[in-house]
Order: structure tokens, then C-alpha cells, then sequence
């Protein structure tokens, strides 16, 4: 991407080698306030106006970007995730037994900090394979570097205060922009898990409620598209940005 492109590549607040606010309202942890994170980094940068590529909370930083700061985003991508507000409103006993973490991780503090902290290993690897079906498709370097992270204390309390956003104002965030009928007026492109959602009911079709110019397919693979289907992943990335800037 970056032969052709001006790559930033970030970890969100919190997450990785980046620091967040330890033991406050999940508010500074909301996509809200992520996003003007990745607004400040971008114009630190030089970028007034720039294209969002994002993938799981990548993703919701990235919508809530381009909704709140549509003058900012050219075009988005959403790897694998539908609006917040979409996943509460379909959540039932599959969802709840599969995206377990987004249950657990939603618990007031610090019930799921304590818990985490026995064995995260385990726990993160355990993940990671209902994710991705098998950790082959992550490298030796990738593991090693989702372990070091997710072993630090400060870093599983920020995920969790992002969790707890994203079942409290998160979720309110969408609902408001749904009342007031605020959709994305930049290019989206949407990939999802192929199996993953019925055909009456795709992504595709989610989000065009909340863009006026949506694309997007289903290809093969688990939930971390990136690295499960890089080729795949970047050809139609590629194309769509081609397209959409020219």
C-alpha cells in the first residue's frame, strides 16, 4: 500500500505501544474521542483530508471519524464490522457465545482486569484462534507482539474501558446519528467474513443504510482479514481507493 500511498499506521489510544488514561470514564476511551486522536495525528502530519482504512476497532474509530468529521475523510474502509448500533441491535445466542470478549470485556471495572490478569496468554491465544481458526495464519513476529502487549496491565484496562464504551456511549453515539438521519457522504467499501452473515442481511446491505455510496463483498477466511488474506485484502483495498481517488 505504501508504494502508491502515504501509509500512518497507528494504534489506537490505549492499545500496543501507545499509552491512554488509566482509571477514568470510559468516555476518554470512546470512539469520539479516538477518533480525534487519529484527526490531531493526521494533521500533525500534514493531512487536512486523507482516506480511513480500519479493521475490528480500527473500524469504529474509523466510522465515527467519517461521521463526525466528514470534511476530513475522503473514503473508508471497513474490514469486517458493521456500525456498533447494528451489532447491539442483532445480538442474541450465537452472537453472545462467539464474540464472548465483547460481553465479558463490557463488565464494570475491574472484574474483567482481574480475571484477564491469571493467564492472559492463554486467554489472548484462545481468542485468537476462535478469530482466525488457526494462529498459523499469524506470524511468529505478530504473536509475539499481541502477547507483549496484552500481558501489559495497562493495556488490557484500556481495552476494556473501550469495550465499555462501546456498550454505553458508543451505542449512543449511533443511535443519535440514526434519529437525526446523519450518514457517511464519503465512498465505503466493506469486506466481511465469508459464511459470517446470512445473504438477507450482509454488511453490504447494512451499511448503505448509513452511507450513500457503499461497495463490498464477502471473501474467505476468519475475522482478521489482514493477515489471514493480505492478498485479497489489498487488491480490493487497492482497487477501491483507485477508484474512489483517483
Amino acid at each position: 500500500m505504501a508504494r502508491d500511498y502515504t501509509a500512518v499506521a497507528t494504534d489506537l489510544r490505549g492499545y500496543g505501544d501507545s499509552r491512554g488514561p488509566q482509571h477514568v470514564d470510559a468516555s476518554a476511551y470512546s470512539k469520539r474521542t479516538m477518533a480525534r486522536d487519529q484527526l490531531a495525528v493526521m494533521k500533525q502530519f500534514g493531512f487536512d483530508r486523507f482516506a480511513v482504512i480500519g479493521h475490528d476497532r480500527g473500524a469504529r474509530v474509523g466510522y465515527r471519524l467519517a461521521l463526525d468529521h466528514p470534511g476530513a475523510v475522503q473514503a473508508f474502509v471497513s474490514l469486517t464490522v458493521i456500525p456498533t448500533g447494528e451489532v447491539w441491535a442483532r445480538t442474541g445466542k450465537d452472537f453472545a457465545l462467539g464474540a464472548y470478549h465483547w460481553l465479558l470485556f463490557a463488565q464494570p471495572y475491574d472484574l474483567p482486569e482481574r480475571l484477564l490478569s491469571g493467564d492472559p496468554d492463554f486467554f489472548l491465544d484462545w481468542t485468537l484462534r476462535r478469530m482466525a481458526g488457526d494462529l498459523v495464519a499469524l506470524s511468529d513476529e505478530a504473536r509475539d507482539a499481541y502477547r507483549e502487549a496484552f500481558r501489559r496491565p495497562e493495556v488490557r484496562h484500556a481495552m476494556m474501558q473501550d469495550y465499555r464504551s462501546g456498550a454505553s456511549l458508543d451505542h449512543e453515539h449511533d443511535l443519535a446519528d440514526r434519529a437525526a438521519g446523519r450518514i457517511l457522504d464519503c465512498p465505503v467499501l466493506v469486506l466481511w467474513e465469508q459464511g459470517r452473515f446470512g445473504e438477507t442481511d450482509t454488511p453490504l446491505q447494512i451499511w448503505r443504510s448509513w452511507a450513500v455510496d457503499v461497495d463490498g463483498w464477502a471473501i474467505p477466511g476468519g475475522h482478521l482479514q489482514p493477515e489471514e488474506q493480505p492478498d485479497a485484502v489489498l487488491d480490493a483495498v487497492s482497487s477501491f481507493l483507485a477508484r474512489k481517488l483517483g
